[in-house]
């Protein structure tokens, strides 16, 4: 790996950093205070101003309006977004939006990427992923309850999913489902476009977070499936394709959320040194002169430029290697880099004292909303398990 700047992402670069200092992090805070529905209009002239910069959708393909970035590249930027909670959303980038894209994009009929490929890419509406149930365990999506049977021309849906992130307002649903509950595990469920108009779709609620229910994007919803019809032309890919469509998505995936948890600590690091640096104790003394803050500094950059190295090597190697190669690679970077990020952010609310559990930072809101990063896209401990088995059997291990 050569550890420059590629050359011809060093101008983008750039730009990304300049936008997001003149313009998308000064806005956060009006956001935050308006809420994501509240300030829409606001996050249209955000939005609009990306696509006049000509970075709109660094990881959409160029003949769908993007940049084209492959994984490396795009991590890069992503890591830069990553420096405010507007940056992804703002750029096109967002998940759920950017995985049901890849989704449509490989596995989408023409129909399929006419109808809703074409539009999502150009930001004109939202999708949502519904896969996680609360009475299945999400780090097994093998065990699904949420059937759809087929019925002439249709599938008839019917379950109860949760954590559909930004389904509140969202135009449609790609379901992962049970078509053939005889099939091998791995064979029994499929993905269907769901609009969310149908019939039968019900959004139950927005499940708080710590007690913030969040809306538009900003939320997960709990959805029912009752009776819900839709064409068999709804399919993705192959019947019985679900787990391996989900197992495409989620690696790419898992690069997208890594880099931008790298960006959440590169912010967060400046706002806990800026704090020791500035917060005075006594007469002629700062924070930064303890220390137990300079041990919690210095852990901190060698964290944060461990998981920048990790996370790039894995999107290098799925770049040249394909996934399977890199699949111990992308169970490391999820547990390590959510560890780094959570530990980090909770140092730095201890570095601000009171303030930082306020919302006069953006400290409180990065730990309620990115705790969840231990235990979505599977939790840190099934992860450390799959590792760690393969590695023990490489020794002769026995499971």
């Amino acid at each position: 790996m050569d550890f420059a700047i590629p050359a011809h992402l060093a101008p983008t670069l750039e730009q990304v950093d300049r936008l997001l200092a003149d313009r998308i992090i000064p806005a956060a805070r009006e956001v935050m205070e308006q809420g994501w529905v509240g300030a829409a209009a606001l996050l249209e002239e955000l939005r609009g101003a990306v696509k006049a910069a000509g970075l709109w959708g660094p990881q959409i393909p160029k003949e769908l309006g993007g940049l084209g970035l492959g994984l490396v590249d795009h991590g890069l930027v992503s890591e830069r977004l990553g420096r405010s909670p507007l940056g992804h959303y703002c750029f096109g980038a967002q998940a759920p939006d950017a995985g049901n894209l890849e989704i449509l994009h490989r596995w989408g009929t023409p129909a399929q990427q006419a109808r809703w490929l074409e539009p999502l890419a150009r930001g004109e509406l939202r999708s949502c992923f519904s896969m996680t149930e609360p009475d299945s365990p999400g780090s097994n999506p093998v065990i699904l309850t949420c059937t759809a049977v087929k019925d002439g021309d249709d599938y008839v849906l019917d379950g109860v999913k949760w954590f559909t992130s930004s389904a509140d307002g969202a135009a449609f649903a790609i379901v992962m489902a049970v078509t053939d509950p005889t099939a091998a595990p791995h064979g029994r469920a499929s993905m269907i476009i769901v609009p969310t108009d149908t019939p039968g779709f019900e959004l139950i609620r927005n499940i708080p977070i710590m007690g913030d229910p969040g809306a538009g994007w900003a939320s997960h919803a709990e959805i029912r499936y009752r009776a819900c019809r839709v064409p068999r032309t709804n399919l993705l890919g192959a019947e019985g394709a679900g787990f391996l469509i989900a197992q495409e998505r989620l690696g790419p995936g898992r690069i997208h959320h890594c880099m931008r948890w790298v960006g959440i600590c590169e912010r967060v690091f400046d706002l806990m040194c800026a704090r020791a640096a500035s917060r005075k104790i006594d007469a002629d003394k700062t924070l930064a002169s303890r220390q137990i803050i300079q041990a919690w500094v210095a852990e901190a950059r060698a964290e944060i430029d461990a998981a920048r190295m990790l996370v790039l090597r894995a999107a290098w190697t799925i770049e040249h290697q394909g996934f399977h190669a890199a699949r111990d690679q992308v169970s490391i970077i999820k547990f390590y880099v959510s560890d780094v990020m959570m530990r980090l952010i909770d140092r730095a609310i201890q570095v601000h004292g009171a303030l930082g559990i306020t919302s006069d930072t953006l400290l409180a809101h990065y730990y309620v909303h990115e705790r969840g990063a231990r235990i979505y896209d599977g939790p840190d401990e099934v992860h450390k398990m799959v590792v760690s088995r393969r590695i023990l059997e490489r020794y002769g291990a026995k499971r």
